[in-house]
């Protein structure tokens, strides 16, 4: 089991969010594993995600998931490190590339067939599992300010706008 104590044993971290060895000097190399973006270390011959154990190199524990605030997997700074719950981690997600609006938490609503109504930017966001109503917008800049304002008040210091 690795914990805090032998992990100051090996390791001595740096601000730069990587260790060197104690034994020798030398920073400690890690790997990217094929499909993920987490930088892996070896311990005792057996793969640990690097944020974790500078996360336990700090704190002494290690909680469920630990955030990285900044959202890049790479940044491994312990001011970068923060704990979460899986609901906090998700809403820290940044918008997708895939999705069809320029904006996280506005899509467009088309009319349908029988309505005369334009077609208008909605502002949703999930909460607690529950999906919340913001509004529909005619002007996207007003959909993104008010998706911006709903992250910043109800996802607090998870909120991510991009």
């Amino acid at each position: 089991m690795i914990t805090q104590k032998l992990l100051k044993e090996l390791f001595t971290y740096r601000d730069d969010g990587t260790f060197i060895k104690n034994k020798n000097g030398k920073i400690v190399k890690c790997s990217e594993t094929e499909g993920q973006r987490y930088l892996r270390i070896g311990i005792n011959g057996k793969p640990y995600r690097l944020h974790r154990m500078i996360y336990l190199y700090h704190h002494g524990y290690l909680p469920e998931i630990i955030d990285h605030i900044d959202g890049n997997k790479l940044n491994n700074r312990i001011d970068n490190l923060r704990p979460a719950t899986k609901q906090q981690n998700c809403l820290n997600r940044k918008h997708k590339s895939t999705s069809k609006s320029p904006y996280k938490n506005v899509y467009l609503q088309a009319p349908t067939k029988n309505s005369n109504w334009k077609r208008n930017w909605v502002v949703t966001l999930m909460l607690k599992g529950k999906r919340m109503y913001f509004g529909s917008f005619e002007d996207l800049d007003l959909a993104k300010l008010v998706a911006e304002e709903a992250r910043a008040k109800y996802h607090g210091a998870f909120a991510r706008n991009y």
